[in-house]
């Protein structure tokens, strides 16, 4: 089998890059030889993986974050909607946020990670495809594997992607100071919310998250419930209450513990649409980590259509 890893070479402030020798020596005890592909920028990844999968290459590995990790995945996903599918994905993670790693549970010594996608059978997951808008205006589509929502987690993307000390300090607390920085001048945003075809619900909202993964926002349990072979998402509405309230109660996300809050509403389905109710004020979407656009916004389902290795 020829096995491709896809290296962000910034990942986690350049440690996976300086710690390459180790890892591709790893790679090779179990392998043989791998080829390997580092990112120059945004949407390489997605790119390099197409191009692996079109040249037969039967496992692609994803070295980086959450983000890396996503743009593989879509990738992937591309190269199966055009026919040059059946590429496995796997991951070596590192980086600012590796909340989809967290989801599986993956070892942190590197042989031993490396000896366990060795050994792992191949497992079918779900991944999900949002279509949204692009920052020029124009429509946009592409495929995620762990969290895609809107509202606050948008401008928590843009405000961690752009912190200095990224890659400096732990990722968990980067993303809780970002968070509350970010919440305590953030305006809930008025939208209204479909899920499989229903009666939309309009609400004034901070966050709607729709999980195929458990975590987000480094380490947050966002959906503690969520499965990534169920073929559904779980929703998660966090609705305008007290801002102080809010933060003060940002803890019980950590452990799952805000199921049962009183801002909070969990839904399941396989598709959600999403529109503000004010087009001048358009909430930002997140896509794994990253956000490149916003709402209007509709999330599918695609049950199975991800091959894992882990």
């Amino acid at each position: 089998m020829k096995v491709g890893v896809i290296l962000n070479p910034t990942a986690g402030g350049g440690r996976l890059k300086r710690s390459w020798p180790q890892v591709a020596a790893a790679l090779r005890r179990h392998f043989g030889e791998v080829e390997l592909r580092e990112t120059q920028g945004g949407g390489d990844a997605g790119r390099l993986a197409l191009d692996l999968a079109a040249d037969g290459f039967g496992l692609v590995v994803a070295a980086g974050g959450d983000g890396t990790v996503s743009e593989v995945a879509d990738g992937l996903l591309q190269a199966a909607d055009e026919g040059c599918g059946g590429a496995e994905l796997a991951l070596i993670p590192c980086g600012t946020g590796i909340d989809f790693a967290r989801g599986l549970g993956m070892p942190r010594d590197l042989e031993a990670l490396v000896a366990r996608i060795a050994e792992a059978k191949s497992r079918k997951i779900d991944a999900g495809r949002i279509s949204y808008v692009d920052e020029r205006g124009a429509l946009a589509s592409r495929h995620f594997v762990n969290i895609a929502s809107l509202g606050l987690s948008g401008a928590i993307d843009r405000a961690v992607n752009a912190d200095r000390r990224k890659g400096r300090v732990s990722a968990r607390a980067l993303f809780y100071w970002r968070t509350v920085a970010e919440f305590a001048r953030y305006r809930f945003q008025h939208v209204r919310i479909a899920v499989d075809g229903a009666d939309p619900v309009e609400a004034r909202v901070a966050l709607v998250a729709v999980a195929n993964g458990k975590f987000f926002g480094g380490g947050m349990m966002v959906a503690p419930e969520a499965a990534l072979d169920d073929g559904q998402f779980d929703i998660v509405v966090l609705r305008a209450a007290d801002k102080l309230g809010l933060i003060r109660d940002l803890r019980l996300v950590y452990g799952g513990q805000h199921r049962s809050h009183p801002a909070v509403t969990i839904l399941r389905g396989r598709t959600v649409t999403v529109e503000p109710m004010d087009q001048d004020d358009a909430a930002l979407v997140d896509i794994d980590g990253e956000s490149p656009g916003r709402i209007p916004a509709t999330f599918e389902m695609l049950p199975g259509a991800l091959t894992l290795r882990y």
